[in-house]
């Protein structure tokens, strides 16, 4: 899957050592987001999305790249070339554009600190990153987007099994988070669980 054509111009911190970017993705005709977890190693980009030069020197040194998904390829290689990183991608993955330097699996550790959580769909190779240092944050995949001041599950349309969504999603209230970042959306930073709770309860699920 190619690049979006948009370029972030700035980068935005979420918390201390979490920062996003955003663009308005021309190939699905919505927002995308990426994020960049800093640490004493450098700088572990999420489902990196194109930005500026002079945005992304604020982030280096980059230490490395992680994929949640085939679909958020994004330009991971394209950076993996510029700052000579490894990417890390789900074990078992459809074939992608380039192959990943690591395969990690459900439970894994992967740079950042970030905790690979296996969460089925819109794919069964599906997973969100769990960083599980003060506060705690959820880098939440396609399960969900946060849009018109309200989370919402991604369209039943591009999920093969919407029952296996909002199991995963109905899992996540299992885990210690403070912070919620998104794929497709603002980041929610004040009580997360309860806007999954109303989303439940919302759509009865």
């Amino acid at each position: 899957m190619s690049e979006p054509r948009t370029r972030a111009q700035r980068i935005q911190e979420v918390i201390p050592g979490v920062w996003r970017w955003c663009v308005r993705d021309d190939r699905i005709d919505a927002e995308s987001d990426a994020y960049a977890v800093v640490d004493a190693g450098g700088a572990t980009l999420i489902d990196p999305l194109p930005l500026a030069e002079k945005a992304l020197r604020r982030l280096e040194p980059i230490a490395a790249i992680c994929l949640t998904a085939k679909c958020h390829q994004r330009s991971a290689w394209r950076y993996r070339k510029q700052f000579g990183v490894k990417v890390y991608a789900p074990a078992g993955v459809r074939p992608m554009e380039e192959e990943a330097d690591v395969w990690y699996r459900a439970g894994d550790w992967l740079p950042g600190g970030l905790h690979a959580i296996h969460t089925p769909e819109p794919e069964e190779v599906h997973y969100g990153f769990l960083l599980t240092r003060e506060p705690g944050v959820f880098f939440c995949p396609d399960l969900l987007m946060h849009g018109r001041d309200k989370v919402e599950f991604v369209p039943p349309a591009f999920h093969a099994d919407p029952a296996a969504t909002q199991a995963s999603v109905r899992r996540l209230l299992d885990l210690r988070f403070s912070v919620l970042c998104f794929n497709h959306g603002t980041p929610i930073t004040d009580n997360p669980q309860a806007a999954l709770r109303e989303l439940l309860q919302r759509t009865g699920t």
